[in-house]
């Protein structure tokens, strides 16, 4: 593979993922994680035990911690760190960055402080720097094993996009661009928080026709917000939209979906996210995109009865039971 060379921030699943991905695509990739410990331990053993085990990493792929040595001289750097972390990441890693690096967003995700859209968040930290949004209906373990997928690279320059797709595509990770970076972002961070909904339906044994429509519904509330916040309507139901949010509502690989079903079983939300070091974004998520509806006067009952669940001590029957008395009303209401 030809072309600039690429740093990815984030050794988590993710991260790890789309390095496994560049290095089986012929790239040399340098992967930055913040923790010394793992990265020696990727380093050795050619594999990401924590967080991805039994799947080889290329040699082409070169961890480590140190962000001098990941970032000097990338001309494309894929931020892939779960949403909380993106800061923190940046403050560690900002001042390596080069100055006419590409930054593309590999988080699914809000800022949690201010409820910004990542690549908002980037483009304020990295100031000047062209930034791309990459999403898509695509589990981690899949993508390293070189299994299929199909996903979106968002940038509102459409020259951008384009040659992001040329270099970041392959046969089994195709890519289609798309210039409505809000509608992307929106609808990857909101799908989260609909896979925790469904997650909850089905640990209480709501059967598959509440699953579809809880998804159905779901995407309602997503088109509504992203549309009030400046997102083209045809964006959901697309790959980052209806792809990613059934994939992440319905999959056996799905991190939210199982929070979800476990917490309707019973367990609390401290004991499940500690059983797992995977981040279950839509957890961080709700508050945010409850914080962003309100702001705009947009209703999202399906998010606000997972929150009241997560956060507030609501009982998952009866979150159910607000949602079901909520008033009939035509099904292309806005309210």
């Amino acid at each position: 593979m030809s072309g600039p060379s690429i740093a990815v921030v984030g050794a988590g699943s993710w991260g790890t993922a789309l390095a496994i991905h560049l290095g089986r695509l012929g790239a040399t990739p340098r992967l930055w994680g913040r923790d010394p410990q793992l990265m020696r331990e990727i380093h050795q053993t050619g594999e990401n035990r924590r967080y991805l085990p039994g799947i080889a990493i290329p040699r082409s792929v070169l961890p480590t911690s140190d962000a001098h040595e990941a970032l000097v001289g990338a001309g494309i750097v894929i931020v892939a760190v779960p949403s909380h972390f993106v800061e923190s990441a940046l403050d560690a890693t900002k001042a390596d960055v080069d100055p006419r690096a590409i930054v593309v967003s590999a988080t699914k995700g809000l800022e949690p402080r201010l409820g910004r859209r990542i690549s908002v968040l980037l483009a304020d930290v990295l100031v000047g720097h062209p930034i791309a949004v990459l999403s898509g209906p695509s589990f981690a373990r899949e993508v390293a094993l070189g299994q299929p997928a199909a996903l979106v690279i968002a940038a509102s320059d459409e020259g951008l996009a384009s040659d992001l797709q040329r270099a970041l595509a392959a046969p089994t990770f195709r890519l289609y661009t798309n210039g409505d970076v809000v509608g992307v972002e929106i609808a990857a961070a909101l799908k989260n928080v609909m896979a925790i909904a469904t997650g909850l339906s089905d640990g209480l044994g709501l059967g598959e026709n509440a699953r579809a429509a809880l998804i159905t519904r779901g995407l309602a509330e997503i088109v509504r917000l992203g549309v009030a916040l400046g997102a083209r309507p045809p964006t959901f139901l697309g790959l980052a939209g209806l792809g990613d949010l059934v994939l992440t509502c319905t999959g056996s690989l799905s991190r939210n979906r199982a929070l979800g079903r476990e917490i309707a079983l019973g367990r609390p939300l401290c004991q499940v996210e500690a059983a797992s070091p995977m981040i279950a974004e839509g957890v961080r998520t709700v508050s945010s995109a409850l914080a962003l509806a309100d702001r705009i006067g947009i209703a999202m009952p399906i998010c606000r009865e997972v929150g009241a669940v997560l956060f507030g001590g609501k009982a998952v029957g009866e979150a159910l039971r607000t949602l079901l008395s909520r008033e009939p009303r035509p099904e292309e209401d806005r309210s």
